[in-house]
């Protein structure tokens, strides 16, 4: 990965939590690694626990950020899920998608709650 798509990656998960909080979402954590892979925000919205994957995109020509939670990338996420149930047991757990399209002067955001399901 290159350091300018580190970067906006970054600031793309800078601005999903700021929404998040926003609305009342506690963070957990942050790019949190598991065996598995990696949850770019971990956060709870009263007794659920959400996985958030968040896309960013400066350039929309080869498709809009949601876009990019392909299959590969919902069955990734739904592997994180299994894990994260056997850390927080007691809870519900929910998938969520934040895709931030900056691809003009003001950015948009798109928060998919429930994205990805079995």
């Amino acid at each position: 990965m290159t350091k300018s798509r580190k970067i906006l990656g970054a600031s793309g998960e800078d601005i999903a939590e700021k929404f998040l909080t926003d609305r009342g979402y506690y963070i957990l954590e942050r790019n949190f690694r598991l065996k598995f892979g990696e949850i770019d925000i971990l956060a709870k919205d009263k007794n659920t626990i959400v996985i958030v994957e968040v896309k960013t995109k400066r350039f929309l020509s080869q498709g809009r950020p949601e876009e990019q939670v392909d299959y590969f990338k919902q069955k990734k996420l739904l592997l994180l899920a299994k894990a994260i149930l056997q850390m927080y047991p007691n809870n519900n757990i929910r998938i969520d998608v934040i895709a931030i399209d900056m691809s003009e002067e003001k950015t948009k955001i798109n928060h998919i709650i429930n994205a990805v399901t079995e």
